[in-house]
């Protein structure tokens, strides 16, 4: 069996972390199943390239009935699906891949659980060493935040938009966080991100769909040659 070096599955982990552009829409924490599948239905309606089921408070019974439900809006209508901390779950539900924080276990076994199809994001938060570690380790993408105050995470550590420059080196995706929205997303653009990750400013609005469609519609998408080699 080829070893994930030289598995030739890895340009579908590529292909995968090339659509990683634009609007990276992060879902809240949402109870009602129904009413989480219809904003996500309405963000990928608005262009979001990208949905990442986070819900910090669910039960495992009911992320695992939620990720599954998510599952099918993604097959039905496209666009990544990632799902934040846990491998496991993603695995099981078939996700296009996971996105890790600093206490959500390491690279190695979540790629021992995805294979080598599925996609890893690192967030990296202020720290460009961690970036490479995580690149170094196998890291499909890079998250770097909060970049500007968060309703979500009131007392996270502050990034330099500078980051965002500077990990273009690192040769794959570099998500933005923190507090963005349509206002400011375009600030991070023009520094080097290729993507921002959203929460509030598309989730908690009135009109998902329009919310998402105001950072969505002025972003653009990566080079189709961005890849490691």
């Amino acid at each position: 069996m080829p070893t994930a070096a030289t598995d030739d599955r890895l340009p579908l982990r590529r292909a995968r972390a090339r659509r990683l552009g634009g609007l990276y829409a992060v879902t809240p924490d949402i109870a009602d199943t129904g009413e989480l599948v219809a904003r996500v239905e309405a963000a990928l309606d608005g262009g979001a390239s990208a949905i990442q089921y986070r819900n910090k408070t669910a039960d495992p019974a009911r992320k695992r009935a939620q990720a599954a439900a998510l599952a099918r809006v993604h097959a039905l209508r496209g666009g990544l699906f990632i799902v934040n901390d846990d491998a496991a779950l993603a695995a099981a539900v078939g996700a296009d891949g996971v996105h890790l924080g600093e206490d959500d276990g390491g690279i190695a076994a979540a790629r021992a659980l995805l294979g080598p199809e599925r996609i890893i994001g690192v967030s990296c938060y202020d720290d460009f060493e961690r970036a490479c570690a995580g690149v170094a380790a196998g890291a499909d993408y890079v998250a770097f935040g909060s970049f500007f105050p968060s309703s979500v995470k009131p007392g996270a550590r502050r990034a330099a938009v500078e980051l965002l420059g500077r990990a273009a080196s690192l040769g794959v995706p570099v998500v933005a966080i923190g507090g963005i929205t349509a206002e400011n997303a375009a600030g991070l653009q023009r520094a080097g991100a290729h993507a921002v990750a959203v929460i509030s400013a598309v989730f908690d609005a009135a009109d998902v769909e329009t919310a998402a469609r105001a950072i969505a519609s002025r972003w653009r998408r990566p080079s189709p040659a961005m890849h490691r080699t």
